[in-house]
């Protein structure tokens, strides 16, 4: 039952979600995105030095546009968390699944039903999770929240491309952790940078340490595991999130909440089986 690590990268996204919360009380959004970028590119390039994966690659552009993508992802998923729900955040997050789908439509995947039908369910999620009745500051965050989504699915798209070509997963994540450290850091030289002291220290290297373990067991679900179960045990981070949320915050939905969130989990499950159904997933 290897895609029951998928359990364990969902609990540990989950966590990594928790800690991007309460960092977020002394540090900025681009603060947390560096750290998490810089300790995981440390990281990885000693998991790339041990399997001996070289650095040297031909398709740097690719790299160096998911890194630009992904980094992208990576703030407004994290500015999300703090301006919204912990459970709502993830599940905009996890929008990816269903834009991915749209972004290998346009590249040629031919649209089924299935996946028209899963695009109009996951539509519908996103339209009752962000109805008008939301708080101002809530719609605005809620907005952020999808927009790392659509970011989210681009960058996916992009690590897929990458695969095609033989680009090495291990080097592409140390990629986008260097792209990612470098953006948040010229970001940094601009804004204010607040001093790190213990408990803050934890919590940031407890962002990064959780995101990159939780990474490595996601991978191994993925690689190990039937790829189905594993794409569905992934949208468990909801409801650890969730219980997380109304553990330490209060975070309570209601009815039409959930109902929009589990119309977003079946549309990306829809998403995912449909894509990997197509020709081009096939090759």
């Amino acid at each position: 039952m290897q895609s029951l690590w998928m359990l364990v990268a969902s609990f540990l996204f989950a966590c990594m979600g928790v800690c991007v919360k309460y960092a977020a009380v002394t540090h900025s959004a681009v603060e947390i995105t560096f750290y998490r970028s810089f300790i995981s590119l440390i990281l990885m390039y000693g998991l790339v030095r041990l399997r001996g994966v070289s650095l040297v690659t031909s398709h740097w552009r690719w790299q160096i546009s998911r890194g630009a993508v992904g980094f992208s992802a990576l703030f407004a998923y994290f500015y999300a968390i703090t301006l919204l729900p912990l459970a709502t955040a993830v599940t905009l997050n996890y929008t990816s699944a269903i834009f991915l789908a749209i972004y290998l439509a346009l590249a040629g995947m031919r649209m089924r039903v299935g996946i028209l039908g899963a695009l109009v369910v996951g539509l519908v999620g996103v339209v009752l999770l962000l109805r008008p009745t939301l708080h101002a500051d809530q719609l605005i965050g809620g907005l952020i929240g999808l927009g790392s989504g659509v970011l989210a699915g681009m960058a996916y798209f992009s690590v897929r491309e990458l695969g095609a070509r033989g680009e090495p997963e291990t080097r592409t994540v140390f990629y986008f952790s260097l792209v990612s450290s470098v953006c948040a850091g010229i970001w940094l030289i601009f804004s204010e940078l607040h001093t790190v002291d213990l408990n803050s220290g934890l919590l940031l290297l407890g962002v990064a340490s959780f995101a990159t373990v939780a990474q490595l067991a996601m991978t191994r679900a993925y690689t190990r595991g039937r790829t189905m179960m594993s794409a569905a045990l992934a949208y468990s981070t909801v409801i650890f999130s969730s219980l997380f949320g109304a553990l330490f915050w209060g975070e309570l939905l209601d009815a039409s909440a959930w109902l929009a969130i589990g119309l977003i989990i079946l549309s990306g499950v829809a998403a995912t089986h449909f894509s990997r159904a197509s020709p081009v997933e096939q090759d």
